[in-house]
């Protein structure tokens, strides 16, 4: 099969379009024609090389896939071949406590699809059963792969971790990516006021078509004192926050008396620090969120196949260019997903 493989960590251009044996399964396995796989930053990090992680090498990365079922194992009993699925990107043990309880996130043996092992920017991968979802029947095989990873991690931000309230304020930071763009909608199905943040007038004006309310143009206003501005100098209730040292400071400050800060990366840095003063007198929380759940995938992907969340693509490349794929990507420049077609 061809395959978008790595031998070495760098730049893009260490990533190249070969051959590469395609996936022998294994029980409980199913074998996907992929259809598009859609980048994150994760894809990203993982070439970049990541401190004390060992990726595999040679690697094929990708988490996001969308396509139709090519081959089964002998044990698999709820799809068939010819099915159209989307992958959930989070493999898991499904043996350990946490996998019973269905808080799959917590298994310690997770990982997702093109991180620690094949990922789908090929034209087969190999994934468990339990991972096939149903197929948005609404949706074009491009919009369908830039769904799982992004709406996953930002439902769990707010409505698991966050526990988003109809009628709060919500910071949404980097309205223009992937997480960003699904978090504006999962907040305003929800009730929320939202307050956007982003790096240009062009990436707001998209960010006000998605539902947001307020906007902050970060590059040329500082957005703690918008936020004050905002809410007549009370803060908001939950700050989504994805971005890292950059924004840390600002975030903090924004919050209201009570007021969440859920987390679930650190693109610009991880050495954030905050004043223990500021965090206990005026009683706020600090949240970790990772991934989120199978189940909560289930529900976001019914939302999309009755129209309420949808996808928002900036850009498709043909799987042979993934190396301008991920230099697109590192630029910035994109509002929504990037995707490869397979």
């Amino acid at each position: 099969m061809k395959a978008i493989v790595f031998r070495q960590h760098g730049a893009p251009n260490v990533l190249k379009y070969e051959d590469a044996p395609e996936p022998a399964l294994r029980a409980n396995d199913v074998l996907v024609r992929v259809k598009a796989c859609a980048l994150n930053h994760l894809d990203l990090w993982v070439r970049r090389g990541l401190p004390n992680v060992a990726i595999p090498l040679p690697h094929i990365p990708g988490s996001d896939v969308a396509g139709e079922i090519a081959e089964i194992s002998a044990d698999i009993t709820n799809v068939r071949v010819g099915q159209k699925v989307v992958l959930a990107p989070l493999v898991s043990c499904g043996k350990c406590p946490a996998c019973l309880a269905g808080l799959d996130n917590h298994c310690r043996q997770a990982t997702n699809l093109g991180y620690m092992i094949v990922g789908g920017c090929a034209e087969f991968v190999r994934a468990p059963e339990v991972n096939c979802l149903p197929y948005p029947e609404n949706l074009k095989w491009e919009e369908a792969a830039a769904i799982p990873l992004v709406f996953q991690t930002a439902w769990h931000m707010l409505i698991t971790r966050a526990q988003l309230q109809p009628g709060e304020n919500a910071l949404i930071l980097g309205a223009g990516s992937g997480v960003g763009s699904a978090a504006i909608q999962i907040a305003k199905l929800f009730g929320a006021r939202v307050i956007a943040t982003a790096g240009s007038d062009e990436k707001l004006s998209k960010a006000k078509e998605l539902g947001a309310d307020h906007f902050i143009n970060h590059k040329s206003q500082k957005i703690r004192d918008e936020v004050r501005r905002i809410t007549n100098k009370r803060g908001v209730d939950v700050v989504f926050e994805h971005v890292g040292t950059a924004t840390w400071e600002d975030s903090v400050a924004s919050l209201a008396p009570a007021g969440r800060l859920v987390t679930c990366g650190a693109t610009t840095g991880h050495d954030a620090k905050i004043d223990t003063r500021f965090l206990f007198s005026r009683q706020l929380s600090l949240l970790g969120s990772y991934m989120g759940t199978k189940s909560e995938l289930h529900t976001v992907m019914k939302l999309v196949a009755a129209g309420k969340l949808k996808p928002i693509m900036d850009h498709v490349f043909p799987l042979a260019e993934a190396a301008a794929a991920h230099a697109y990507l590192e630029s910035g420049s994109q509002f929504g997903k990037v995707v490869l077609r397979v």
